[in-house]
């Protein structure tokens, strides 16, 4: 039996505003320290030891999940510049092979590139991006085989199949084309903070090492990239902070010119651009427009005082994103948290939105890169449908439904699960919508078991949808409730913004808030409630237990954000200053005073906790593993209960776990059979 890990304590005093934290655990944030490497080994064996009586049943869970994939599967193509690209999985491979074809879908196959080939000699693999010269006989394509999301940019020639030795390291992956297919322009990132910060050009056939850094982001708290309009008029770089944006952009076709400014940074002004016929359209939260509106202006006037309303702002409903083509203009809407489709003809004609008719739905705009076509693709899922692509024709409004996810394994139907919204009432009197699916026929008598995700923060909106790997939970007896909380966008941009800075407690209390509402209504109780939840939804994690522990009989935290303080004070740590504007700068005593009431790591206390499972990975670049690492060792230290406390670190990935589809599932596995298991479920 592998004894309980018990981290050393080596005291270190963290000064600022007249006030001392003593960390115990800081020594933990030095990987290259072997002792640290020990004591992550020491929890993977303490949680092997622990969970060892539940591997068979994991295996079982991996495979029921991995038996449900199509694992001969291929995507929707579409056309791009006189070729159909998709993409297409082998059976028990792991990843993809993008492929194409030459004008029509009958032409013969091309492989650009195989993934699982590529993979072949690393433990993690990522293809992060392909970018097609114009002319189509080149390929910009980047990799990251280590999960810090730091990209090696090269250049595949698609006549020869001839890879370029040359090499671009330390990227964000991403890379555009000039017009005249010789010049490409990609963004560096910041070595120690990995913070996208310069932009550079590269000529084909000269030395990477010259090539030329045309922008330089400056302001720590901006990150920057390029990319080209749907129209190919225009190369644009932006750079962007959690509320405000920046655009310059210049002539595809002149790639050597000069980049012109758009509209000068102001604060709290956001703005995103796109190019249609000789006029920008700008969706912007100009004039206090805090929901957003869309607006006009012609190429050579961009700056704001030139920008007409071509649709205004509207109270109640958040412009999400919108698609261009020729004919007609597409905008993704968002009205008491539900995804709307509104579709408008240019010449004034046509002004309607595509009917759904669900409370548990989503809905996104899909791959639309031919400016010139009449069909509009979206993608449409909810809790108990399937994600399916469906391609509408804008000209004669017909649908045509390209592909639906297949569930195999032959046990799946959806009327065999039901799906709802229900609303509870924070402390506040602000009412917090949820999503809840479950089999149909469950009783709602107090003895479900419930699992209740959340994320919350960074306005980012967790849609209601289908999801296969979850029918594991469902088919065993658990709700499955996604709380759509404050810090969020799910009902509009005022739903984020009392949801950070001074107003973060929000979206922990919302959480508690809709929890007491699911146990007051007997979907569950505190003997069979769990919470999950990852990355800034760990943080929720941590704060709800040291909040409420009582409520909670188990807690999944995925790569969880808990040392909020320390991180928050330290700008060498990728991501650090970006985030000011979600957290608040602790340098400033207000903001130190408010993360600090709150922080999970420096508010854990001797109580009782639920039982715990948190993972991470020891290469992650946005919540470093040292995080949950220091939060276990110091709850082990705290807690008077005796109930289960694990870390399972990852040593070979990143931030999204696993690389390959089916080696993440094995994760899932890991997290199903801890939930299962405390509900005595075994198979």
């Amino acid at each position: 039996m592998s004894s309980t890990p018990e981290a050393k304590k080596i005291a270190k005093e963290l000064t600022i505003h007249n006030d001392t934290r003593i960390d115990n655990y800081y020594w933990l944030n030095d990987r290259d320290n072997p002792e640290v490497i020990e004591y992550l080994n020491a929890e993977n064996d303490y949680t092997k030891v622990k969970m060892q009586h539940t591997e068979t049943f994991q295996k079982v869970l991996f495979e029921e999940m991995k038996g449900r994939i199509k694992e001969d599967d291929t995507s929707v193509p579409y056309k791009l510049n006189g070729y159909w690209y998709f993409t297409k999985y082998q059976e028990g491979k792991d990843y993809p092979i993008y492929v194409r074809k030459k004008e029509t879908l009958e032409a013969d196959e091309e492989i650009l590139f195989d993934c699982n080939k590529l993979a072949e000699k690393h433990t993690y693999f990522n293809l992060g991006g392909i970018a097609i010269s114009p002319d189509n006989t080149l390929a910009a394509f980047s990799t990251d085989v280590v999960s810090r999301r730091q990209y090696t940019i090269q250049i595949k020639n698609l006549i020869t199949g001839e890879i370029y030795p040359d090499k671009i390291i330390n990227t964000t992956g991403s890379v555009t084309w000039a017009n005249d297919n010789k010049t490409l322009f990609y963004a560096m990132k910041d070595p120690q903070t990995l913070r996208s910060y310069k932009i550079f050009k590269h000529k084909l056939n000269a030395d990477f090492e010259q090539d030329e850094e045309v922008y330089h982001e400056t302001d720590e708290t901006f990150n920057t990239f390029v990319y080209k309009s749907k129209s190919k008029k225009y190369i644009i770089i932006g750079s962007s902070s959690t509320l405000s944006s920046e655009y310059r952009f210049l002539d595809a076709s002149n790639p050597d010119s000069d980049f012109r400014i758009f509209q000068k940074r102001t604060k709290d002004l956001e703005y995103n651009i796109a190019h249609y016929d000789d006029s920008f359209y700008i969706i912007s939260n100009i004039d206090g427009a805090i929901n957003f509106k869309i607006s006009k202006t012609q190429e050579g006037n961009t700056s704001k005082e030139n920008w007409k309303d071509v649709i205004p702002h509207r109270k109640s409903v958040l412009i999400e994103d919108i698609e261009i083509f020729k004919s007609y203009l597409v905008i993704n809407e968002r009205e008491n948290g539900l995804n709307k489709l509104r579709i408008i003809k240019w010449n004034g004609e046509e002004d309607y939105y595509l009917p759904f008719n669900s409370e548990t739905y989503t809905t996104y705009i899909g791959n639309n890169p031919d400016f010139e076509s009449n069909l509009l693709r979206y993608g449409y899922n909810g809790l108990t449908s399937p994600s399916s692509i469906i391609d509408y024709n804008l000209k004669t409004k017909q649908s045509e439904v390209k592909k639906e996810q297949k569930v195999l394994g032959g046990k799946f139907k959806k009327e065999n699960y039901e799906s709802k919204r229900i609303w509870a009432t924070a402390r506040d009197g602000v009412k917090i919508p949820m999503s809840i699916v479950y089999r149909k026929g469950t009783k709602l008598d107090g003895t479900n078991p419930l699992l209740q995700y959340a994320y919350g923060s960074y306005g980012s909106t967790v849609d209601p949808s289908f999801s296969s790997i979850r029918l594991s939970l469902l088919d065993r007896g658990f709700i499955y409730v996604i709380a759509h909380i404050r810090g969020g966008e799910y009902l509009g941009r005022a739903w984020y913004e009392n949801g950070k800075l001074l107003s973060k407690k929000n979206t922990f209390t919302d959480f508690i808030d809709c929890s007491k509402h699911l146990i007051k209504d007997k979907y569950t109780s505190e003997d069979h409630l769990y919470a999950y939840g990852g990355s800034a939804g760990g943080l929720l994690m941590g704060a709800v237990i040291n909040m409420n522990p009582e409520l909670y009989k188990g807690v999944l935290a995925a790569v969880p954000f808990v040392d909020v303080v320390t991180t928050m004070l330290d700008d060498s740590i990728p991501l650090t200053t970006g985030e000011y504007d979600e957290w608040g700068n602790p340098n400033q005593s207000e903001y130190y005073d408010y993360m600090k009431s709150y922080s999970p790591y420096d508010n854990v206390e001797a109580k009782a906790y639920p039982n715990i499972l948190v993972t991470t990975g020891l290469h992650d670049s946005q919540v470093q593993y040292w995080e949950p690492a220091k939060w276990v060792a110091k709850l082990r230290e705290m807690k008077t209960d005796s109930n289960t406390l694990l870390l399972h670190t990852d040593m070979d990935s990143g931030h999204g776990g696993a690389s390959g589809r089916f080696e993440s599932l094995k994760e899932v596995a890991l997290e199903y059979a801890f939930l299962l298991d405390l509900e005595g479920i075994h198979g």
